[in-house]
């Protein structure tokens, strides 16, 4: 591709997987560049019990919301995120729900189209221009404080992730503590085989000088004459 450049990319919409949505359910489309600071203060806006101003219903940093009023608290919101986004709404929405107990959450996963067309750095070499269809993955997560159907995929209830991570943490400590117990053992064992060598006068096989070879009998400078 060094002989070619992007010319334009066209991206196919990818429709809402949750169909039986209220009209007034705000959407919150999280992008790369998006702050996660500024999503929040929008998300938050719709659901606590504050007074909400209505510079908060147009909300910058790539998001946008769909809401027939900007100062009803709603029952429902989505996060969406494409490509290189989905990690950061996942984080947004893990946010929504430790500052929020109770929601329902349905997640929903598909593939959005991206359509990218590649034209020659030099057309009178004679290479045809070129069209790239790449599948982004696209992420749709929905938390309600109404109940949701607990039959469907990627239904998730109040309170069920909490516990898991607690169930992951109490095991980790358990395995550093047991970790730690070793170590101090295989240390002070270590410590007392460590002290009892290289105690007393050292001990030589035969007379002379270490390092030197004894001389047979017999012969000059030897034992006897």
């Amino acid at each position: 591709m060094e002989n070619y450049k992007k010319a334009h990319t066209v991206e196919q919409p990818c429709h809402c997987p949750f169909p039986d949505l209220p009209t007034d359910t705000p959407e919150v489309r999280v992008k790369d560049g998006s702050k996660i600071r500024n999503l929040m203060r929008f998300a938050l806006s719709r659901f606590e019990e504050k007074a909400v101003s209505a510079e908060h219903t147009s909300i910058q940093e790539g998001s946008t919301a769909t809401t027939s009023s900007g100062e009803k608290l709603c029952q429902q919101i989505v996060f969406t995120g494409v490509g290189p986004s989905v990690a950061k709404a996942i984080t947004c929405v893990e946010i929504m729900k430790r500052r929020i107990h109770g929601l329902n959450q349905h997640t929903k996963l598909a593939y959005r189209t991206v359509q990218e067309v590649w034209e020659p750095l030099e057309p009178e070499a004679g290479l045809d221009s070129l069209t790239v269809n790449r599948n982004v993955p696209c992420l749709w997560v929905l938390l309600s404080r109404d109940s949701l159907d607990k039959n469907q995929p990627g239904y998730q209830a109040p309170g069920s992730f909490d516990a898991l991570w607690a169930q992951d943490i109490k095991e980790e400590a358990a395995g550093q503590k047991h970790g730690h117990r070793r170590k101090r053992e295989g240390t002070g064992a270590g410590r007392g085989e460590g002290t009892g060598r290289g105690k007393g006068p050292r001990k030589h096989s035969g007379p002379g000088r270490r390092g030197e070879a004894r001389k047979p009998l017999g012969h000059p400078g030897g034992g006897q004459n």
